[in-house]
């Protein structure tokens, strides 16, 4: 192999994809399914509405044109949908604050386009009309996240090795990467991804490049089976400063959408609590109580099912990617918090485009994994 993807999330399996298109020979090590970590607890965002103007836009922008092209390759096997996003304001305040972002967003080239209460009802019928306006974001998608990673890693043509798990990094005499051991024995590869999602720490640790991804919980709530009564992806304007926030608390801003299946899919929160898997019943409720409030009509819809996942959180909320310059071999993909299906794209573009010696698409400096050293 050329290249060693440690991760078969969504991340992990993008970077496979687009190294076997660079003419790469690629493994993959994971060490339950494809996609059984927090890909499958994802509700499949693809987005640019909340990223204000940066580095993480950027990535953004580019993403959304290549998971286009992703859609038109593959068909309906991934369930793409350019669904839009429409973002509420339910005050004055928050549509001051929501025209200034939508500016600062098109000056970067978003397509953002302010809208008012009537446009709004146009765009989703069954929204609260207690509302003072809007946004409507045309280039934001929903991908079915299991599907496209078992689909990305199908089209690598990547040898997997399933139910494996990384036990420790081999180098060469000169520190340089030359494999890892696994469960399953040893793997040869010049090149190794650190795509482990919420637990790239620890696999960066054991390769002896710290990097400090933390895992954030959040829940999302699953209706009952209904006709389209959700257009596009709808949220409320403080959902982008709490994603944005480095607060560990409990966090929940309201995220309503509607999937193909027929479902709706209610969140989001975020709270830091390490690996805790328990339910929360208050969150739940909470969440429930918000949704209600933005489209009233939920209220006599019944829940399936909720279930949580784990965001891989950095401290400055940009991925980690790149080669590490502290361990010859080792490039990081991971770090995403809650954007990783939507940045998976660009990411294993990006990986791909450095490993061939390619110049990058785009600057990787900000995302550079050694920017942590203190922290770490």
């Amino acid at each position: 192999m050329d290249v060693l993807v440690i991760g078969a999330g969504m991340v992990g399996a993008a970077c496979a994809y687009y190294c076997a298109e660079a003419g790469l020979r690629v493994g993959v090590v994971e060490r339950g399914a494809v996609a059984s970590g927090t890909t499958s607890a994802g509700e499949g965002n693809i987005l640019v509405s909340d990223k204000e103007p940066g580095p993480e836009l950027a990535l953004a922008l580019l993403s959304v044109r290549l998971w286009a092209e992703l859609g038109e390759r593959f068909g309906g096997r991934i369930e793409l949908q350019a669904k839009g996003g429409v973002v509420v304001a339910r005050s004055g305040a928050a549509g001051d604050a929501l025209a200034e972002l939508c500016g600062l967003q098109r000056a970067a080239g978003v397509d953002a386009q302010d809208v008012g209460p009537s446009e709004l009802a146009e765009l989703e019928p069954n929204l609260t009309r207690d509302v003072v306006g809007g946004a409507y974001y045309p280039q934001d998608m929903q991908v079915q996240p299991m599907l496209a990673a078992a689909e990305l890693v199908r089209r690598s043509g990547a040898t997997v090795h399933a139910g494996t798990e990384v036990l420790g990094f081999r180098k060469s005499s000169a520190g340089a990467l030359v494999g890892v051991s696994t469960t399953a024995g040893d793997l040869d590869a010049p090149w190794v991804i650190n795509a482990a999602g919420t637990w790239g720490g620890e696999v960066a640790a054991m390769a002896g490049a710290p990097v400090p991804v933390l895992p954030r919980r959040g829940f999302v709530l699953v209706t009952e089976p209904l006709p389209v009564v959700v257009r596009h992806k709808v949220y409320t304007a403080d959902y982008v400063a709490n994603v944005a926030s480095d607060d560990a608390g409990l966090e929940t801003s309201v995220v309503v959408e509607g999937t193909r299946a027929g479902t709706v899919l209610i969140g989001a929160s975020r709270e830091r609590v390490g690996f805790d898997r328990t339910m929360s019943l208050p969150v739940v409720r909470r969440l429930a109580a918000q949704a209600v409030d933005l489209f009233p009509f939920l209220a006599d819809v019944n829940l399936l099912r909720t279930y949580l996942g784990f965001r891989p959180y950095c401290p400055d909320h940009l991925p980690v990617i790149g080669p590490d310059p502290r361990v010859p071999g080792l490039i990081h993909a991971c770090g995403h918090e809650g954007a990783g299906i939507g940045l998976s794209a660009v990411t294993g573009r990006l990986i791909a485009q450095t490993i061939i010696g390619a110049t990058p698409s785009l600057d990787l400096t900000p995302f550079r994994p050694d920017r942590f050293a203190a922290v770490a």
